[in-house]
C-alpha cells in the first residue's frame, strides 16, 4: 500500500550488538505527525459516539488527517500495548526466529503477580515467543525476547527509546518489554506514528497481530492432584487473541495489539479498514474490556456514517498518572 508522505526522515539504528551505536533507515507517514496543541481541522461525523476510553485518535491512513480526537496528546501508561514495539525491535535485530529460547526465572512478572502458560525451563522459538506476545500479550514471551536480544535487556529498553525518537514519538519512554510497569508511557499521536510505523514496515507483524487464535503443539503440560504424582503429557495449547475483533467477519484489520493494566485500563490500537478507508484507531484509558470494544463498535459505526468538516478545539492535558 502506498502512503502519501509529506516528510521522510532517515535515521541509523544498526541491529544486533550494534544497535545502539549505529543506525538504519526508519520511514514513517509525515502526515501523522500533528502537534497535540494546535487544533486542527477534522472529518467529523454527524453524531460524534460517546466513548469510555479517556485518550482517542481515529485518523485517516493515508492522508494523516485526524478524524476524531479526544485528549490525543495526554501522555499516559499504555500496558502491552508496549509489545508492539518489541515485536518491531525483535524482528529489526535479525536473529533467528527458529533459535530456541528458555523460559526462566528471570521472567516472572514481579510487578503485577500475573501468570502465565509458559513453564520455567521450558523452551520455545523465538518466532513463537513473538506470536505469544502479539496475540496472547504473554508477557513471559516478551520479557524473554527483551533478554534475549543482543547486549541484553538494559541495551533493549535503550533501543526502545532511541527508536521512539526516531520516529517522532517525543512523549513516549519505556522502560521495559512487557507493559507490566506504569512507566511506559505515551500519547495517543505518538501510538498512531507507531502503528502507522509498524504497517507499513512489517509484514510479519500484520500477519502475526490479526490472528484470531494461534497453536502451540506437543507441548509438555504437567498436572498435579492431591496425593497423586504429578502426571505429564503432550498436547497442543491453543491461545485466543486478545482483541476479539480480529475474529469477527465484520471488521478488516490490518494490525492489532491490546493491552490493561489497573493504571492504563483498557487499551487498544488498530489499523483497520472501515467504509472503504484505511484508518488507524488508538483507544487509551477505556474503563473495562468490554467497553473498549463497544468504543471501537461505535467508532466503526460512526466512520461507516458519513463526514463532516468540524474543529476540535478540545483542551488536551500534559500528562496523566
Amino acid at each position: 500500500m502506498k502512503f502519501l508522505l509529506s516528510g521522510l526522515i532517515l535515521l541509523c539504528v544498526h541491529t544486533g550488538a550494534a544497535a545502539l551505536d549505529g543506525s538504519t533507515s526508519l520511514q514513517w507517514s509525515g502526515q501523522i505527525d500533528t502537534p497535540a496543541s494546535a487544533p486542527q481541522p477534522s472529518l467529523r461525523f454527524e453524531a460524534v459516539p460517546n466513548l469510555s476510553a479517556h485518550s482517542v485518535l481515529v485518523l485517516d491512513q493515508a492522508s494523516g488527517q485526524t478524524l476524531l480526537s479526544k485528549n490525543a496528546g495526554l501522555q499516559t501508561p499504555i500496558a502491552s500495548i508496549t509489545k508492539l514495539m518489541t515485536a518491531m525491535l525483535v524482528l529489526n535485530a535479525g536473529q533467528p526466529l527458529d533459535e530456541l529460547i528458555a523460559i526462566t526465572e528471570e521472567d516472572r512478572d514481579t510487578l503485577k503477580g500475573t501468570g502465565s502458560r509458559l513453564a520455567f525451563g521450558s523452551r520455545y522459538t523465538r518466532g513463537q515467543l513473538l506470536h505469544l506476545a502479539l496475540i496472547a500479550s504473554d508477557n513471559r514471551a516478551a520479557n524473554a525476547l527483551g533478554r534475549n536480544y543482543p547486549g541484553g535487556l538494559q541495551r533493549f529498553v535503550a533501543t526502545m527509546n532511541r527508536t521512539a525518537r526516531a520516529l517522532g514519538m517525543h512523549n513516549t519512554a519505556y522502560v521495559e518489554p512487557t507493559g507490566l510497569s506504569s512507566g511506559n508511557r505515551s500519547t495517543a499521536h505518538d501510538l498512531a506514528k507507531l502503528v502507522d510505523h509498524a504497517y507499513q514496515n512489517y509484514p510479519e507483524i500484520r500477519d502475526i497481530s490479526t490472528a484470531g487464535n494461534y497453536t502451540l503443539d506437543s507441548q509438555r503440560v504437567v498436572t498435579r492432584k492431591k496425593q497423586q504424582k504429578p502426571q505429564v503429557h503432550y498436547r497442543t495449547v491453543a491461545f485466543n487473541n486478545t482483541n476479539r475483533f480480529t475474529r469477527a467477519n465484520d471488521w478488516h484489520i490490518g494490525l492489532s495489539k491490546t493491552g490493561f493494566i489497573n493504571e492504563a485500563g483498557h487499551c487498544l490500537i488498530m489499523q483497520a479498514q472501515v467504509a472503504d478507508r484505511d484508518v488507524i484507531i488508538v483507544l487509551l484509558d477505556a474503563q473495562g474490556t468490554g467497553n473498549r470494544a463497544s468504543d471501537a463498535t461505535r467508532i466503526k459505526a460512526w466512520l461507516e456514517s458519513g463526514p463532516q468538516l468540524h474543529t476540535d478545539n478540545r483542551h488536551i492535558p500534559a500528562s496523566r498518572t
